[in-house]
């Protein structure tokens, strides 16, 4: 069976394929490969565009390991198994009254290849998913269950939240709750140097703020995001044929049709990006966090995104648009930046610095390699860190140097996974062997 990723960048053909139940079927996949001297990788929905998740010898599926497994309300904590795709979690939180903090704009992803891969939110307390998790559960290389709690294990915990599949396979991820809340959106066409000028003031006075800059234009899409004290039942949801013409008809698949359509001829891609942009017009509504937070994504694009320290920000962003000005590429995505506030996570991209995101797209059947390549010059120039999950050039020399404590993860892995049961290619650039 062939195994491939979301953007179809990525495949591989595992020899085994194991759809484990429980731990103790993951401790018995995790021996055999063990045994026998191959790898062995729990996949998630394949939305890294990496090669981080690509199975080798022995594929474990996750669709058995789903649900909430408990509900902590005195400590405000849920306990989910690691293979629950986010929106499943999103919506038995719903129902329990309980939401997560923050979170990224798509809930396909697992949870333990969301916190894997550090996916992030913007603004908040705390953006990063990874920044939410209060404890784990997970089979490391010599086939052991570790469960890591602040009490227990604590090392393994901290440095297992953004973990990249090299620590171990997760099981059970314990994620920090709220009581559920609404949040109001608010979303705005700007121009460019409106954008800018109001960027550092938007971000501060909003609890979540992100803007999109289309390419070849001065038009840019703002959309702030803050939390209501008010009563759920006095959400305001936008109309249902409203919401279906914006975000289905519009953001999906006439704008699918427009990408695909603009491959053949990219010169109308700058006039094409212009029209599309006019189209967007100002919208309020509100409703339960995650149905504001998270968006339908049926597009499929290639993605790379670098974490840039807050003072960089908007210098890394002004260069990004001249060297795109400067060049022959027609690019037909926005250009979305987010924020996102210093964590403690070793190997979160805001780990002890504010940060802002700048992510840059191009439609899956697009060429991608000559942009991202300038553009991941220039984010380097700013001490950017790469999405984990996203497509970035660097190995581990280059990443040692912007991550403090890399060598701890490092020293970390060689004792969980000491025979490499969770290695690839990809795993080995990143980390040296």
């Amino acid at each position: 069976m062939r195994w491939r990723n979301w953007s179809g960048l990525e495949s591989s053909y595992p020899d085994v394929i194991v759809h484990p139940g429980d731990t103790g079927s993951v401790v018995a996949a995790v021996d055999r490969a063990r045994t026998d001297g191959t790898t062995l990788k729990m996949v998630g929905t394949g939305h890294s565009f990496t090669a981080i998740g690509t199975p080798g010898h022995t594929m474990l599926r996750p669709d058995r390991l789903s649900g909430i497994v408990a509900v902590d309300r005195h400590a405000m904590t849920v306990t989910a198994l690691a293979g629950t795709p986010l929106h499943v979690l999103n919506t038995a939180l719903e129902r329990l009254g309980l939401s997560l903090h923050n979170m990224g704009d798509i809930a396909d992803q697992t949870l333990a290849g969301a916190i894997s891969t550090g996916t992030h939110g913007t603004g908040g307390v705390a953006a990063g998913l990874s920044a939410q998790v209060a404890g784990l559960e997970l089979v490391t290389g010599t086939g052991d269950v570790l469960t890591a709690t602040p009490e227990g294990n604590a090392e393994v915990l901290d440095l297992a939240r953004v973990g990249l599949g090299a620590l171990g396979v997760l099981t059970t991820i314990t994620f920090r709750v709220e009581p559920l809340f609404l949040l109001e959106a608010h979303e705005q066409p700007m121009t460019w140097d409106g954008a800018l000028a109001s960027f550092d003031e938007l971000a501060s006075a909003n609890h979540h703020f992100d803007m999109y800059w289309f390419p070849h234009t001065d038009r840019v899409l703002a959309k702030q995001n803050n939390r209501l004290d008010a009563p759920l039942d006095e959400a305001e949801p936008l109309a249902r044929t409203r919401a279906w013409f914006d975000d289905e008809l519009l953001a999906n698949r006439v704008f699918g049709l427009l990408c695909a359509g603009s491959n053949r001829a990219p010169g109308v891609i700058p006039r094409m990006n212009r029209m599309t942009s006019r189209l967007l017009t100002e919208r309020q509504y509100s409703d339960v966090a995650h149905r504001v937070f998270t968006s339908p994504r049926r597009v499929v694009f290639k993605e790379m995104e670098y974490a840039v320290p807050r003072a960089a920000g908007l210098d890394a962003l002004r260069e990004a648009r001249r060297a795109i000005e400067a060049s022959d590429w027609r690019i037909s995505f926005p250009v979305e930046v987010r924020v996102a506030p210093a964590d403690d996570v070793p190997l979160s991209t805001a780990c002890q610095r504010d940060t802002v995101y700048l992510a840059f797209h191009t439609h899956r059947d697009a060429e991608h390699t000559g942009y991202f390549a300038a553009m991941e010059r220039i984010m380097r120039a700013h001490d950017g860190r790469p999405h984990w999950g996203k497509l970035h050039s660097l190995g581990a020399s280059e990443l040692a140097e912007t991550y403090p404590r890399f060598g701890e993860f490092l020293a970390l892995r060689d004792r969980l996974d000491p025979d490499r049961v969770f290695a690839n290619d990809h795993l080995r650039r990143l980390l040296g062997d």
